[in-house]
């Protein structure tokens, strides 16, 4: 691997580093309007928007999203914590997912921990456990880019550098195209099975109600 390619792969693992959840503990206790629900969004997950075209969760989005019963509605226009967490799942899925996907993973878990404050699990505990897996999820994520760098570097050898150099970074970028191809496959298949069960679940408590009537 050349300096050029090295100092090339030296920049990616680094962006990847400045990359970093929202702590719960960041943030506000305290209800916000929605500039101030915005602001917050924009400030902490600004890193990770690497295109800086266009902003992360604009205020016709979060309105869309609660009348789409996919965010519980603000209480007076306000929004709590567990809106904020439930905000920041929503912009990591909104990626990979479209949001009747989004809606299957996300209401189930809204609708039995949302504003739970007293009970044995809440919504801040599953967010606190899901991110605590971040940290080395990052550290895999940045061993397999680098054997995926090494391949694709390894590849095109026999045409001129300057060709080299574009068709290696297709090369990369394919590689890591079809990994996202394959993880977003598993996502879909594992939220059809969660539609699944919940239509046998619907299925049952309907049953039981014509029963006992």
């Amino acid at each position: 691997m050349d300096a050029a390619a090295k100092k090339f792969l030296g920049e990616i693992l680094n962006s990847l580093k400045g990359i970093d959840y929202v702590k719960p503990e960041e943030i506000p206790n305290i209800d916000l309007y929605m500039d101030q629900v915005t602001t917050f969004i924009e400030s902490q997950l600004a890193p990770s928007n690497h295109r800086k075209d266009g902003k992360l969760l604009t205020k016709t989005m979060i309105n869309n999203y609660a009348k789409n019963d996919l965010l519980p509605p603000p209480e007076k226009k306000k929004y709590n914590k567990d809106h904020m967490l439930t905000l920041i799942f929503i912009y990591y899925f909104k990626s990979v997912m479209s949001i009747s996907d989004i809606q299957s993973i996300m209401n189930p878990i809204t609708d039995k921990y949302f504003g739970k404050k007293d009970e044995h699990l809440n919504l801040t505990d599953i967010y606190n456990e899901v991110f605590s897996l971040e940290h080395q999820e990052t550290k895999n994520i940045m061993k397999d880019l680098v054997k995926k760098f090494t391949k694709s570097m390894q590849t095109f050898e026999n045409v001129s550098e300057e060709e080299s150099a574009l068709l290696q970074r297709f090369t990369l970028i394919c590689m890591l195209s079809y990994d996202i191809y394959i993880k977003k496959s598993i996502i879909e298949g594992i939220i059809d099975q969660i539609n699944t069960d919940q239509l046998v679940e619907n299925s049952k408590n309907t049953t039981h109600k014509h029963t006992n009537s």
